[in-house]
């Protein structure tokens, strides 16, 4: 029994040894043919990582050819597959660009933007691929939207929106917890103008008043009175959009201390002038 498992085993080893040699004869000394016709075995096999070195050496032959739309959508989802999404948004926007009228045009493309998103870092990084996504997810729900995949792309498109909320957000809030407060107020206020409907909107008017609440309490006289009814108009502004939110409380006491040193500044200001004059 022993010497048989030891045959099975050593038939296995050749076996494999063999076709690992055929795999690199093919790939490094093979006819065109012959490494698409083993990239395309391969790819079926779901071996993608093999197919893609073979795929890569035959594009520029085949370039022109009939066979390489299908070549440029096999290394595109080969590369997906292994999850170099890099390259899969690579090959999937050239397979596109290429081949306009294919019939797996629609599965490309939403493949291209899933490549896109996959690759896309987190909010807090450069957010060149998260654009990309966004445009190319935009593309095809507007030339797609009764596709199945449709609601899928939806999803992504809201989530990478949010993640460039929330990096603009941050970035606002960074400079309220650094008390550069006039930046801060600025930058609120871009974020507000250019994400209309976020659900950040509440928290982004929410430190604007903060911001101008502590700009200007902590400003010269000259500069106070007027900082502090703009601390009223932000604090307005977040009234009338969320009246019922629980801090509401909270602003309300701040508004009253923001009357009060109105008054004591008109005071000082009075008295400032009788003095000069």
């Amino acid at each position: 029994m022993q010497k048989m498992k030891n045959l099975v085993f050593a038939f296995l080893v050749m076996f494999l040894m063999g076709s690992c040699s055929e795999y690199h004869k093919v790939l490094n000394k093979g006819k065109n043919a012959e490494r698409y016709a083993l990239a395309e075995r391969l790819y079926k096999e779901g071996n993608y990582e093999k197919a893609i070195p073979l795929f890569e050496k035959v594009i520029g032959p085949y370039a022109g050819k009939p066979q390489l739309e299908r070549i440029q959508y096999m290394i595109a989802k080969s590369s997906y597959e292994t999850e170099d999404y890099s390259l899969a948004s690579y090959y999937f926007t050239k397979f596109i660009n290429n081949y306009p009228k294919s019939s797996k045009l629609k599965e490309a493309a939403f493949l291209s933007a899933k490549s896109y998103y996959m690759s896309a870092p987190k909010y807090s990084i450069d957010q060149q691929d998260t654009y990309k996504a966004l445009e190319a997810f935009q593309d095809y729900i507007d030339n797609y939207p009764g596709s199945e995949l449709a609601s899928e792309a939806n999803k992504y498109y809201k989530e990478l929106t949010y993640r460039l909320e929330l990096k603009d957000f941050e970035v606002a809030k960074q400079y309220y917890h650094t008390e550069y407060y006039v930046s801060a107020i600025a930058a609120f206020e871009t974020f507000n103008e250019e994400h209309l409907g976020s659900v950040l909107k509440e928290d982004a008017l929410y430190y604007k008043f903060r911001s101008s609440y502590e700009l200007g309490m902590n400003s010269a006289l000259v500069k106070k009175r007027n900082r502090l009814k703009d601390a009223k108009t932000a604090y307005e502004k977040f009234q009338k959009s969320f009246p019922e939110s629980d801090k509401m409380k909270g602003m309300q006491n701040d508004l009253d201390q923001i009357d009060k040193e109105i008054i004591s500044t008109n005071k000082q200001m009075e008295k400032l002038l009788e003095n000069n004059n």
